[in-house]
């Protein structure tokens, strides 16, 4: 199963970074930085963040199993939530109230992920493979 969610959020990753490139490249050929906070989230949370729960569930064996569910699938609907909210929030393509409750439930949720993450590594038994 640990392979499962590393695969998972591995690719997730790597489409969060190809975003977040795409982003920096439009910004910098346009001279336009409207951008610049979805940019900023897209990497260090669809990016960084994703790409390194990847590596922990690759080298660790999480013995909690549903907690380790709860965690990923938290964080790739808190992580797409959040960075789609906040980029509808800031262009407004739909209206206010559906664009600030995708991006606060977007960020509640990834918050959640972190929370359940912190409390993944503390119930952690083995110190991996």
């Amino acid at each position: 199963m640990n392979m499962k969610y590393s695969n998972l959020l591995l690719r997730l990753s790597a489409v969060f970074g190809l975003i977040g490139a795409l982003m920096g490249g439009h910004m910098a050929g346009s001279y336009d930085y409207a951008f610049r906070p979805v940019h900023a989230h897209v990497l260090v949370v669809g990016w960084l963040s994703i790409f390194s729960w990847a590596v922990y569930y690759r080298v660790f064996q999480p013995s909690a199993k549903v907690l380790s569910a709860l965690h990923v699938y938290s964080a790739v609907v808190g992580v797409v939530g959040l960075t789609a909210g906040m980029a509808l929030n800031i262009f407004n393509f739909l209206p206010r109230t559906v664009n600030l409750i995708v991006y606060i439930g977007g960020g509640a949720t990834l918050l959640l992920s972190f929370g359940l993450f912190c409390l993944l590594t503390f119930t952690q038994k083995s110190e991996g493979r």
